[in-house]
């Protein structure tokens, strides 16, 4: 989701930049559709008076109104501190609040409640913003500190308090750290009440975000809340490669999506005997080479035979194995294979559902039909030249006869006229 703010005037989404102060609060991770916010209230009800408030990498928590301030989403207001005073920003109102504090086994009326002072004023922002801009260099120094005295940790975010007044480090380790002599070196460097924090791989990898290698932001940093253990028989009941660098997510530890689709592999499974088990035949003894869990197809294999691999469904492995159980042999199982022999013809479709890829590519034309086409012009400029030549050798000869004739002519005219004047003499 993107608010409208983040658009420019050229229409392309380039971000707010409001470093995680968005006033409609709908760019960041975790943020929960307010659909109750246009309905009223029944008569005689009073609004719940407890308010969802978001601090920095979506850390989030619950005060009460007590003050009975009118409050929205996108306010930033003053909230308790153990120490001081914290600016946070309002991100849910009314009755989702007790849904959300429910589903997060939060009570409304416990011991430890925290209030909300006031709306922030402008020098509590600035306050805040400072420490904020602050956060960065401190990352870096703190880092080369922790490296400088070689210690086995790594400082992943510094979140700083909203009146400045402490700073909290969270750092990830895999041992336990004594960390007594780094507090002293940032205390005396930074000159503010210092917090360690440890987390979690996976909870570092929810706070920073990222890009997972399914090409979408990762479950953890947007919707994923409570991070169940992920073992490696999750990988084992999905047929999938034991590859630890393909099932390892961004924190390094087993992917949480490998837990998305096991409840389904699981039911699938009951129905399948256990690979374990091997048939026995007259032929010899079949042993268990592949499983196809939703087509329900098994692939066995004899002893000594083990580039042959028949193919059977799952009702026929168990009905082998409840008449192996009654002390009898079947055949073969060549005879239940017979039943699933697939044709070796493959038919391609085209699964884009769009036009061919190379549709813009010029078509390639075969040299036989150039070849053919030049031969054909040829003959028939040749065709045309002999035409050409007769037209031409035809008209020669009519010009050579006319001439003849006009000659013969002449010839027969002229003694005619010599005996005319003979006799006028």
């Amino acid at each position: 989701m993107a608010c409208a703010s983040c658009s420019t005037k050229d229409g392309s989404p380039k971000g707010c930049k409001n470093n995680g102060t968005c006033g409609t609060d709908s760019c960041n991770k975790l943020t929960v559709f307010d659909w109750l916010a246009n309905m009223s209230l029944p008569n005689g009800e009073k609004p719940f008076d407890w308010v969802e408030v978001r601090y920095k990498n979506g850390r989030k928590h619950y005060y009460k109104n007590t003050e009975n301030l009118t409050l929205s989403i996108g306010d930033i207001v003053a909230t308790q501190a153990q120490a001081g005073h914290d600016i946070g920003m309002v991100t849910l109102t009314g009755e989702l609040v007790r849904v959300q504090m429910k589903r997060k086994n939060i009570a409304p009326e416990g011991e430890e409640i925290l209030k909300i002072y006031r709306k922030a004023t402008q020098k509590d922002i600035d306050i805040w913003q400072k420490s904020r801009d602050k956060e960065e260099p401190m990352k870096v120094k703190a880092r080369q500190f922790a490296i400088d005295l070689k210690l086995q940790m790594k400082i992943s975010d510094i979140e700083f308090q909203g009146d400045g007044s402490k700073a909290t480090f969270y750092y990830t380790a895999e041992e336990r750290v004594d960390f007594r002599e780094l507090i002293k070196v940032f205390a005396r460097e930074f000159r503010t009440r210092i917090e360690m924090r440890q987390v979690g791989f996976r909870q570092e990898a929810s706070r920073l975000g990222g890009i997972g290698s399914c090409g979408r932001e990762l479950c953890c940093s947007t919707w994923l809340t409570d991070f169940r253990s992920v073992s490696t028989s999750a990988a084992r009941y999905q047929q999938l490669s034991l590859n630890p660098q393909k099932l390892a997510g961004q924190c390094g530890k087993l992917k949480c999506c490998l837990n998305y689709e096991l409840d389904t592999y699981l039911d699938a499974l009951k129905e399948f005997p256990k690979t374990e088990i091997k048939l026995k035949t007259d032929k010899g003894i079949a042993v268990c080479q592949k499983t196809d869990i939703f087509k329900g197809h098994m692939w066995y294999a004899y002893e000594g035979e083990w580039m042959n691999w028949h193919k059977i469904t799952v009702q026929q492995a168990n009905e082998i194995i409840e008449i192996n159980s009654q002390n009898k042999t079947v055949t073969s199982l060549e005879e239940y294979a017979l039943d699933l022999a697939e044709d070796t013809k493959v038919e391609f479709e085209n699964v884009v559902g769009q036009d061919s890829l190379t549709r813009f590519d010029s078509p390639k034309r075969n040299k036989k039909r150039k070849n053919n086409r030049r031969k054909g012009n040829q003959n028939k400029k040749n065709t045309q030249n002999n035409q050409t030549k007769q037209s031409g050798s035809n008209t020669k000869n009519e010009t050579s006869k006319t001439n003849q004739n006009k000659r013969r002519r002449n010839n027969k005219r002229k003694p005619q006229n010599k005996n005319a004047k003979n006799n006028q003499k």
